[in-house]
């Protein structure tokens, strides 16, 4: 009986002023791919911060040569220009992000890890309880059941950025979105693709550094239109399905099993 070879794992995070949380993410996640797979890189992409995140990542890169590159962002492209960078320098067969305010465990990705099987594409992490001030969590609760019936969405939790997925997964899926919206986006062109779906519980902590970027009245407006139009645009006018029929139909085009 033959062996199965051992996965490859690419881990990134976006970071955006998290210079007090950013050197134990990584180390941590060192430490976890390690555990798993031989065959892992740890990727953060600086996305223009103005703090020492900089410097700070750098200096992992030079005590972690082999496992650790940075991509620097000269400007800030928001958080789904971060996270499309973060898959576009991904080189390993799966892929895993989190935030980089350490509001998520990197040692937690061995459980959707374990998930991960034949039969599933990505992992979804969902949190067993937010550790969130009350009016986050109330904002928090709205948007989830909100976007969760405008978009028809199966997943238990879709403000949870803890996933795993096949990197092949982005030969048939196409993001587009900069701004937080992006994971809207991924979940919604992730199920109508038919990529088939688990999920893992997993903790969420209390933010011990910086303040979120999204919690004020200017971004919560912008959001709330981003959401609008990304919902007529893949609900109404499912825009994303004739696109990936043309992909699929081009010559040359990859076919995913």
């Amino acid at each position: 009986m033959t062996s199965r070879p051992a996965r490859s794992l690419t881990v990134f995070f976006p970071a955006y002023n998290d210079s007090g949380t950013i050197a134990s993410l990584v180390i941590g996640a060192v430490k976890a791919a390690a555990a798993l797979t031989p065959d892992y890189e740890v990727v953060v992409i600086n996305d223009g911060s103005r703090d020492d995140t900089p410097q700070i990542l750098d200096e992992l890169a030079r005590l972690y040569p082999m496992h650790v590159r940075i991509v620097h962002h000269v400007r800030n492209r928001g958080y789904g220009g971060a996270l499309r960078s973060g898959f576009a320098h991904a080189t390993k067969d799966l892929v895993f992000y989190t935030d980089g305010d350490a509001q998520y465990d990197p040692a937690e990705m061995a459980a959707l890890w374990a998930r991960l099987d034949d039969g599933v594409d990505w992992v979804n992490g969902w949190k067993i309880s937010r550790s969130d001030p009350l009016h986050r969590i109330v904002i928090g609760r709205i948007y989830h059941h909100t976007v969760k019936r405008l978009f028809g969405l199966k997943v238990r939790d879709v403000d949870c950025d803890f996933r795993l997925m096949r990197r092949r997964i982005f030969d048939v899926v196409q993001l587009e979105k900069d701004s937080g919206v992006i994971c809207l986006e991924m979940m919604k062109k992730f199920q109508d693709a038919g990529f088939r779906v688990a999920e893992v519980p997993v903790h969420h902590y209390h933010r011990a550094y910086g303040k979120s970027q999204f919690f004020n009245f200017r971004r919560i407006f912008r959001t709330g239109v981003d959401v609008l139009k990304l919902w007529w645009a893949l609900v109404v006018r499912r825009e994303h399905l004739a696109a990936q029929q043309a992909r699929a139909a081009a010559p040359g085009a990859r076919q995913i099993s």
